[in-house]
């Protein structure tokens, strides 16, 4: 049975560490939206660009993880999904995986240019509850509500 699972929620969240884990054990490829969301650093691609990428990804791959915070795309994936997971463990927890999160060179040349971006990616995190873009709870909570398949809710630890 071919696997496709969305996971989504805010920066920090844990994303790409479930996906990365989740792909490795199913032996599908992962694809962070990260990597088709942006034209080059801080120039974001058209949501309509974005989602063309993403259908070139799901035609090419009968199964796969897809993973990131940008609304509009993943609800183009859930489409294709049978599974959706929404990480939603509050603002601290993201903060303090934002504060541990190792060097990205996917994403930044240096550490250096990674840790320069550090307090605006906070300040981003802590706007997730009242952002009413496609990167904030409200999306994604709407994102996760209207999908009919197997969903769950990754949510605060107790």
């Amino acid at each position: 049975m071919s696997r496709r699972v969305v996971i989504f929620g805010n920066s920090g969240s844990g994303k790409t560490t479930m996906a990365g884990a989740l792909a490795a054990e199913l032996g599908v490829p992962h694809l962070d939206l990260d990597s088709i969301a942006w034209e080059r650093p801080l120039v974001r691609r058209s949501i309509p660009a974005t989602v063309a990428l993403l259908h070139a990804f799901i035609e090419a791959n009968p199964a796969w993880v897809i993973e990131g915070c940008y609304g509009e795309v993943v609800a183009a994936a859930a489409v294709h999904c049978d599974e959706l997971r929404f990480l939603n463990p509050g603002i601290e927890a993201c903060i303090a995986n934002c504060l541990r999160r190792p060097w990205e060179p996917t994403k930044f040349p240096t550490k250096a240019e990674q840790d320069a971006m550090l307090g605006a990616l906070l300040d981003w995190v802590r706007e997730y509850e009242t952002r009413d873009d496609e990167y904030g709870l409200a999306r994604h909570r709407a994102v996760f509500e209207s999908f009919s398949g197997t969903k769950r809710e990754y949510g605060r630890e107790p």
